[in-house]
Formats: C-alpha cells, sequence, structure tokens
C-alpha cells in the first residue's frame, strides 16, 4: 500500500534589503506626512485665535471700562446710561415718573425739561454710582430698573427728584421696597408745594 502524498508547506519569501528598504522609507514619508498635517492644523488653529484676540483688544481699546457703574449720559428725569465693564446700558429709575420730555406719544409735560436738567446736575457724566435692584432687574425694553445712590456722598437720587419735586411716585408690584418712603416724600412735596407741584399743580400737565 502506498503511503499518502505528504503536502508541501509553502516556503515564505523574505523580503530583500532594498525591498524592506523602500517598505521604510514609505512608511517614514507617510509618518512625516502625517505629522506635517497636524503641524498645519495647529498653525492653523493658533493663528485663528490669535487674530481673534488681537481683533477683541482692538475693540476694547477704544471702549472705556468701568470698574463701577459709571454715568455716561441723563437721556431725562428718570432714565439715564452707564457703563458697567465695557457694556453700556440704560437704566430706569425704580419707583418715579418725572414729567415726559422725550416720549413722541406723548407732548412734552410741565416741568420735564427742569428734571431732566436737575438729574443731570445730580449725575453729571463720570459720576460713579450704587444700583439697587429689586424683585425684577429689566423691564419690557431690557432697561436696568434700579434704585440709584450715588456713591460720592450715598445720595438716593429717585428720594431727592421725589423729594424736590421734580417726579411723582410710580410704584408697580412687584418693585415696591422703597414704596413707602417715596410716598411720603412726595407727600411732603405736594403740601409745601415744591416743583411740579408748585408750578404745574400736580404731574402730567403740558408744558406751557
Amino acid at each position: 500500500m502506498e503511503s499518502p502524498t505528504r503536502m508541501a508547506h509553502p516556503v515564505q519569501r523574505v523580503p530583500s534589503k532594498l525591498e524592506r528598504t523602500n517598505n521604510h522609507q514609505r512608511n517614514s514619508a507617510g509618518t512625516t506626512a502625517l505629522i506635517g498635517c497636524l503641524g498645519a492644523i495647529l498653525f492653523i488653529g493658533s493663528m485663528a485665535l490669535f487674530v481673534f484676540v488681537l481683533t477683541n483688544v482692538a475693540q476694547h481699546s477704544s471702549t472705556p471700562y468701568a470698574a463701577e457703574p459709571t454715568v455716561i449720559n441723563v437721556v431725562d428725569g428718570d432714565t439715564i446710561d452707564v457703563r458697567i465693564g465695557y457694556k453700556r446700558q440704560r437704566v430706569r429709575l425704580l419707583g418715579i415718573d418725572t414729567p415726559e420730555t422725550k416720549d413722541p406719544r406723548k407732548p412734552v409735560q410741565c416741568f420735564g425739561h427742569e428734571a431732566s436738567e436737575h438729574t443731570a446736575q445730580l449725575l453729571p457724566r463720570g459720576t460713579i454710582v450704587r444700583l439697587e435692584h429689586d424683585i425684577e432687574e429689566h423691564d419690557v425694553y431690557n432697561r436696568l430698573l434700579a434704585y440709584v445712590w450715588r456713591s460720592s456722598d450715598g445720595l438716593f437720587v429717585n428720594l431727592d427728584l421725589v423729594s424736590q419735586g421734580y417726579a411723582n411716585i410710580l410704584s408697580i408690584a412687584p418693585n415696591t421696597a422703597h414704596a413707602d418712603e417715596l410716598r411720603a416724600a412726595m407727600t411732603a412735596a405736594k403740601t409745601a408745594p415744591r416743583g411740579l407741584w408748585a408750578t404745574c399743580g400736580g404731574p402730567g400737565k403740558p408744558a406751557s
């Protein structure tokens, strides 16, 4: 009986030295290309970040910075603009209402210009103020709602305007933290009478 034929194992070819060198060079080239791509991506990202930082610095360099709320404009008797950090913010004084001078829907009201001038005297440009918020921090026009104190001497600006007769009270819930104090000042100004109570006979009258 014949013995079964043995299967011959294929002989694995050993790459030549030249082939090994070529393979090594191809792998090295691929690695170098990958490193180059990653380097380019990092470089482009770094340049984009650098440009972004420079742009922001350039924008802020022309905008004053205010570490504390600082008056930059008086709009009318009960509205001012302040700078907080780099941001310009409109502030509506809470709890009071001065006669209108800027509302296009209403005529200029009696004692309106006087109220605006008085607020401008109390809060000239550059005055540092302290802002106290009530329950609601903004109104529907995105204005800050605040009781305003002058930092230099602690003058309560809202109260001064009412007590001197430049403003009537405007108490709107839930922002009523100083309502009693302001109401008492209004009663005293009306009784004296002072300001709009003496000149106009009360609020809401058109300017003559």
